[in-house]
Formats: C-alpha cells, structure tokens, sequence
C-alpha cells in the first residue's frame, strides 16, 4: 500500500468515509504524493498522450482560431493568452509559433499558466519564455482573455451519486480488508439534482464537478467584461449520466482505488454545466473535435507536411491525422464549446 493510501486509509478510520471528489483531490493534486505533483505524466515515458503531443497540426490550428477572434474583436493590446493545465506547455509553444505570423498577435499576448504542478511548471519553462503562472483562474488579470482548456475539465474532482427511490446515494470511499473502497451513502434528496429527476431513472448515476461553476463563471465574466475567447476541449458529452470515473497508468486501465498518487483519474466533462454557468458570456454548440479541426482546415496542414516527408515519418504523421480526427479514435469522443463574448463573430470551426 502506498503511502498515500495509508494517509487516506488513518483518515477514513478516523472520520468515516469520504466523499469521491475528496479521494480526487488527494490521489491527484496531494502537494507531496498527489499524481500530478510527483511526475511528469505524458508521452511514451508517462501514462498517457494529450492531443498537442500527438502533433504539431492541433496546437498550429487552435492557435490561427485565437488569432482570428482576436482580429476580429478589434485586435486588443495587451491581451491575456491563457492556458489551464498546459502539461509540457507544448500547446502554448505551437500556438506561438502558428501565430507569430499573424500581425502583432504575440506581441500584444501576455501569457499565463494555471499550473500547480512544480514538475510540470519545470518542463513549461522550458517551452515557454517567461510565462506567469498561478494556481488558480482567480488570479489571471482583468483583460481581453483568450483562453484554451484542452484536457482541464476531466481532471477535476467530481462527486457521484446514484439515483435511487428515496433520493440519490452518493458515492463514497471507505476500507474494506485494509484496502480502499468505494460504497454508497443512505439516499437522501439533492437539491443541485432537482432538475435532473425528469431524464433519470432509478438505478442511473449522475455526477458533478464542483469546481467546475466557479471556473466557468469566472472565464465567462471576464470574457463578457473584457472580450476574448475561450476554447474548450475535452472528452464528454452535453449531460452527465452513467459512471464515467476511469483510471490510467502506463496508457492502460487501472483500478483508480489501488494506488492514489500512482495513476491519473478522470471522468467525463459535462458540458451542459459548463455553458450553463459560463453566463453572461455566449457558447457555441458542442462540435466533435475531428469536425472542429477540419473545419480549421487540418487536412490541407496535413497534405502540406507530409510533401517533406516519407517512410515511417510519413506514416506516423497519417496516423497521428487519423488519431485527432477519426471518431473511432479523438474524433467523436472529444468535444469542443467555446465561449465568447455577446455580439462578437462566432469563433471558427464552430457554429453558434
């Protein structure tokens, strides 16, 4: 047993069970042993791959999408170029480069980071001259703001709660033989699942970020106040519904009780929460990300990378297309939303 999960394990003896958002935070975001303090979680090394280390052409695309809402809301200078957990910062370097073509775009970006991970924070400054970095959206500066969350949402801690005749059972971890397990509470009305009576049956589960109003809100407000731009990319759907909870280690399932601290645990993004609470701002509607990039012209990016290329390079980049793209891989799974200011143009590749 991990130390972690001892720690967790005296806690649960102490105090009773605890709530599957509370088990989250610990197992991912511990400052001593949680996932993402302790490692550098990406790539063949790591546990998994995001979609701006599979190739060159996502980040080139998302950043000519920021530029074009940026000319197109009057080109604002100084502007915040943000992103939330920007993992090596490999995004943010493509975007750069994409953009530096663009008439005063990188010249006007002040760029900032919400990172809280030292190991992460490390391999961003190497990718990125002199970023500012916070631990929370809270402290980004009030201005225009173009903003790109790609693979933030889903590691939030959610809560679970199974719907049930007496109300909804919420999903909790206690011990079971020395090892951590996930159990039900008795049910118990939940007045933030009121509106989900009408599309639920007994039996179905439902879960909820709760970070996630407050940093939606908070992009959407400085948006609506300042203009900019806010990309959204994630795997998940409009509404929550069944259990979505999943863990990963070395680019394989694992069980996301057996070593908190040891493996990255996610679940599905709703987007419905987030387009809910992003008001005043305006969002588009949730586009498949392989519709999103070809619409962005990621076919054309590709035939025209693949001229200087051949043998397994060449083979690679056609896969790593097919990767971003086809819905039987990244292309239907991940969705993209973007919020944006009310009487701005709706940002490409999207519709309103």
């Amino acid at each position: 047993m991990t130390d972690l999960a001892q720690s967790l394990r005296r806690q649960i003896t102490a105090n009773g069970p605890i709530t599957l958002a509370d088990y989250m935070a610990e197992a991912l975001m511990n400052p001593t042993s949680g996932y993402y303090a302790t490692r550098d979680p990406l790539g063949a090394a790591g546990d998994f791959t995001t979609a701006p280390e599979i190739s060159q052409m996502f980040g080139e695309l998302i950043g000519l999408a920021l530029a074009q809402a940026w000319i197109d809301q009057g080109q604002p200078s100084p502007f915040t170029l943000a992103e939330l957990g920007p993992g090596r910062g490999t995004l943010m370097a493509d975007i750069l480069r994409a953009t530096a073509r663009v008439p005063g775009f990188t010249d006007a970006a002040d760029i900032h980071f919400v990172e809280t991970s030292p190991s992460l924070r490390a391999e961003q400054g190497k990718r990125i001259e002199n970023p500012t970095w916070h631990d929370t959206i809270t402290a980004l500066p009030d201005a225009p703001l173009f903003l790109v969350a790609n693979e933030f949402f889903d590691a939030l801690p959610i809560r679970q709660f199974h719907r049930d005749a007496g109300g909804w059972r919420e999903v909790q971890i206690g011990t079971q033989d020395d090892a951590l397990t996930p159990g039900l509470s008795a049910a118990t009305p939940i007045a933030a699942l009121d509106h989900r009576l009408e599309d639920t049956d007994i039996g179905d589960i439902v879960e909820l970020c709760p970070a996630l109003p407050s940093i939606t809100a908070q992009i959407g407000t400085r948006i609506a106040d300042h203009g900019g731009l806010a990309l959204i990319i994630d795997y998940g759907d409009w509404r929550s519904l069944g259990d979505t909870l999943q863990a990963i280690k070395d680019h394989a399932p694992t069980d996301p009780f057996a070593a908190p601290g040891h493996a990255d645990i996610t679940a599905h993004v709703d987007f419905e929460a987030i387009a809910t609470h992003a008001a005043p701002a305006k969002f588009t509607r949730v586009t498949p990300q392989g519709v999103f990039l070809e619409r962005l012209g990621i076919t054309q990016r590709a035939q025209t990378l693949a001229t200087a290329l051949s043998g397994p390079a060449l083979e690679a980049h056609i896969a790593a297309h097919r990767r971003l793209t086809h819905p039987e891989e990244m292309g239907s799974l991940f969705k993209v939303i973007a919020l944006y200011p009310d009487g701005a143009a709706t940002p490409a590749g999207l519709e309103a």
